[in-house]
């Protein structure tokens, strides 16, 4: 078969499309995944200033969902993202570097991982992650018990949120952790599924 298709567009500038549309989306994923910070920080702000504005700590129960819908956003970008770099990495590098028959193409995504602090760093994100996600919801609950203002209903939301908290923490381990089980895209064979 020829590098050159019946429209006169090469594998080459196909995949140099898809490296481009896939790295748009992760770019436009990493902002809005560091965004995620920032506003789970004036939320909290916000729900505490009200809370201690108004002497009532059952405001408080505003923070875990709060926090545990952000932060469960941030993660599922933030996975997204790695996804991406997998991907190129492992599947359309190597598949442009045999059409361009050279060693390696897109250092860029490879020589950044290999940096000594690389390990500290993601040691500290996981930290700042379960901070921002988990340990401020579980504070505003601590607060919220030790307050004496604490109803039987609110009792059991709270005791929910607090669950939801902590899976929210196992998963932002998890994840920090490195994936499961990579998952292999089908093979390309140019011909239909059978059965199509």
């Amino acid at each position: 078969m020829s590098e050159r298709s019946e429209r006169g567009v090469t594998k080459g500038q196909l995949l140099l499309a898809e490296y481009q549309s896939v790295k748009d989306e992760q770019k436009a994923r990493i902002g809005f995944r560091d965004n995620l910070l920032y506003v789970t920080l004036a939320v909290v702000a916000a729900v505490v200033a009200a809370a201690a504005q108004a002497k009532q700590t059952s405001m408080l129960l505003a923070l875990p969902p709060v926090c545990v819908v952000l932060g469960w956003t941030y993660l599922v970008n933030d996975e997204k993202i790695s996804a991406i770099g997998a991907y190129v990495r492992g599947d359309l590098a190597p598949r442009l570097a045999e059409l361009a028959d050279t060693d390696v193409v897109f250092r860029w995504e490879t020589a950044h991982r290999g940096d000594t602090r690389r390990a500290s760093r993601k040691v500290i994100q996981c930290g700042i992650d379960l901070l921002a996600f988990c340990v401020v919801p579980l504070a505003g609950l601590g607060v919220y018990w030790g307050s004496g203002q604490v109803g039987a209903g609110l009792l059991v939301l709270s005791v929910v949120e607090a669950l939801a908290a902590v899976g929210l923490g196992v998963q932002v381990v998890s994840y920090a952790r490195g994936p499961v089980a990579a998952v292999q895209p089908p093979a390309v064979t140019g011909r239909p599924p059978q059965g199509s």
